[in-house]
């Protein structure tokens, strides 16, 4: 996929003052980063830090700050033991990081963070790989876009820091958790079609969460900013009778007991998505016979 639709309104994504940052142990580096999705929008080379090195312990500590703002209100903000035996141990960090002279002071002052680092991060994605070959689990997105006023955010951040990661580390395919009425759900719909293999989970802090699974396909990323309909996606799947309430316990149940008797697959339209209010009932789709 080249170009990109979002190029007028994002154009921090061009500034080399703005880069995506790889942050890795040495051994989980990615070998040959960014070869299975056909897409352009990457064009500077990422920011290297280890987060076994001490001496990035700052930046670490800014990308704390970023996820306990973000979360903590939520009760999902993720301890520091969390952050390092199950994200910077086994798994993939990346997101967004800009030059310290040149990003706005109050962010600095959000986060606590001293004029002397070259680099601030701006946002944080975590991936770690599964024991079913090739899956990875997305557990935590988040950026300084939610600690800002709309007009002083950077246009599309979180949806670029997560393509950015999938890309970058040739995720084939990406599960992760989503809690019902957010709108992250927005967001993490645009990356594949999103597959239901949970509509409720009485194990997580939040049981009325949704698990998903997605192929990642780059097909789809541009309609996020455009929120033009998805036509492959209608042609390949076909409305059920089955609604989902974001608001109704008993609906997630009802969904969740249909997965669980494998009467799916069962999947959700990004374009309905993007389009409905966050407590609007969703459709739920199967794959067209035949």
């Amino acid at each position: 996929m080249t170009g990109n639709p979002f190029s007028s309104r994002a154009d921090w994504l061009n500034s080399g003052d703005i880069r995506p940052y790889v942050f890795v142990r040495p051994e989980n580096m990615i070998a040959n980063p960014g070869t299975r999705h056909n897409i352009d929008w990457f064009k500077h080379e990422p920011i290297y830090k280890n987060p076994l090195n001490i001496e990035e312990l700052p930046f670490a500590e800014a990308i704390y700050q970023i996820e306990w703002k973000s979360f903590g209100h939520q009760d999902l903000a993720i301890p520091r033991w969390v952050f390092y035996d199950c994200a910077a141990m086994p798994g993939f960090i990346a997101g967004y990081a800009g030059r310290t002279k040149i990003i706005p002071k109050k962010i600095l002052n959000l986060l606590n963070y001293s004029e002397e680092n070259e680099w601030c991060p701006l946002s944080l994605f975590i991936i770690i790989p599964t024991m079913h070959k090739g899956e990875w689990v997305a557990y935590d997105l988040c950026s300084v876009n939610s600690l800002l006023p709309k007009e002083e955010q950077f246009y599309g951040l979180g949806f670029l820091s997560k393509a950015f990661a999938l890309w970058y580390a040739n995720v084939g395919q990406c599960s992760g958790m989503t809690q019902w009425g957010s709108p992250s759900l927005k967001l993490h719909s645009h990356y594949g079609p999103i597959e239901m293999i949970g509509a409720y989970a009485p194990l997580h802090t939040h049981a009325k969460t949704m698990t998903y699974r997605c192929e990642v396909t780059v097909n789809n990323w541009e309609k996020f900013f455009s929120k033009e309909p998805d036509l492959a996606f209608l042609e390949r799947y076909g409305k059920t009778d089955y609604m989902i309430e974001p608001n109704n316990v008993e609906s997630m149940i009802r969904m969740q007991e249909r997965i669980q008797n494998n009467e799916g697959p069962f999947f959700l339209n990004a374009g309905d998505i993007a389009h409905k209010g966050l407590r609007d009932p969703l459709h739920i789709y199967k794959l067209k016979q035949g």
